[in-house]
């Protein structure tokens, strides 16, 4: 009776031990795992990229070499470019248009579409008036009233004309711009070639701009936060759960400088070529494409919080949420029913 007791006792301590292991083990798989993850500064902002589901290295550096591609062709500011050579009229041409790179081609139509989608509060065709403010010299230089009447007739979007990847302005000395949605871009260029890779799990950051991959490893969302206005980039005024979407935000506080008692931020209007007064302090928008997200922050924030709302809330699989200059936070429609948000104190 004894030994069988004894037999007893095993067997349960036995399946317990065993029950314990599996569970660790099971414990251990739920846990996300750190990332492969690297940092750099490129397209004059901070680009972070963290893969959850790889270790392979190599993805990391083919994936921040694309920003080196994409910049070659985008910057305004790199004279090597091909914006930069083609506002100064150095890029090849073909029958009098400019003949421009497949991917240009892309992104200078996707910025036309959403020039006429805000009925030009959102042009691309500023670079007369934005090569006039610099916000990020020490200077705090505010352009001569001259200067910026004389640029202002060169900015309209409907003045740029775009045929397959054959470009013609209408009038000499116009530009392009293509800052405000150049970012979002590249963020789905990145997206799809790690998807391409078998990636499923990742967060690509440029500057602000944040773009998930699917989910984290242990099947729960990531946690992206909104910045509070004019605080650290880590201080966050409220933190939304994403899966697989676009997170961009579009700020007063991100490049400004201020002159004389007056404030000055980089977000422009094409109308005065000055920056916009609205009341807004940033717009951020939550899609699938990160191009979308960039072109649509830009875009509501140009045309204010009514005008702005009214269009977000036309658009399909769109949420957006607008903060005040009272700091106070304003939501599409359905918002807060279709994404959870958790408020920072």
């Amino acid at each position: 009776m004894k030994n069988k007791k004894s037999l007893f006792l095993f067997t349960i301590g036995l399946l317990l031990v065993t029950l314990l292991g599996f569970a660790a083990i099971y414990e251990k798989k739920q846990q996300p795992k750190e990332p492969l993850s690297a940092t750099a500064f490129k397209l004059n902002t901070v680009v972070t990229v963290n893969i959850y589901d790889s270790k392979d290295k190599k993805l990391l550096d083919e994936t921040m070499e694309l920003c080196d591609h994409y910049e070659k062709l985008f910057s305004r500011t790199l004279s090597s470019s091909e914006i930069s050579r083609l506002n100064g009229q150095t890029l090849k041409q073909e029958n009098g248009a400019f003949v421009l790179s497949p991917e240009t081609a892309e992104l200078v139509s996707k910025g036309l579409y959403y020039g006429e989608l805000s009925n030009g509060a959102f042009d691309i065709a500023i670079a007369p008036v934005s090569s006039l403010w610099d916000f990020t010299s020490e200077e705090k230089k505010v352009p001569a009233e001259e200067a910026i009447q004389a640029a202002l007739p060169l900015v309209n979007y409907e003045d740029v004309t775009i045929e397959g990847n054959k470009l013609t302005f209408a009038k000499e000395g116009m530009g392009l711009d293509l800052g405000a949605i150049a970012k979002g871009y590249i963020a789905d260029k990145m997206k799809e070639f790690l998807v391409s890779k078998g990636v499923k799990s990742a967060t690509i950051n440029l500057g602000g701009n944040v773009l998930c991959i699917g989910k984290k490893t242990d099947n729960t969302p990531f946690r992206i936060g909104i910045q509070k206005p004019f605080a650290d980039r880590s201080e966050t005024i409220a933190i939304l759960d994403i899966e697989d979407k676009s997170v961009v935000s579009s700020g007063i506080y991100e490049r400004y400088f201020e002159k004389d008692g007056t404030f000055y931020h980089h977000i422009l209007n094409p109308d005065t070529g000055y920056p916009y007064d609205n009341h807004l302090v940033s717009v951020t928008i939550i899609s699938d494409q990160s191009m979308d997200g960039d072109g649509l922050s830009t875009s509501c924030f140009a045309l204010g919080l009514e005008k702005g709302m009214e269009l977000i809330n036309s658009l399909p699989d769109v949420h957006a949420v607008f903060i005040t200059d009272d700091y106070q936070l304003h939501y599409s429609d359905h918002f807060q029913e279709d994404l959870k948000v958790t408020y920072m104190e």
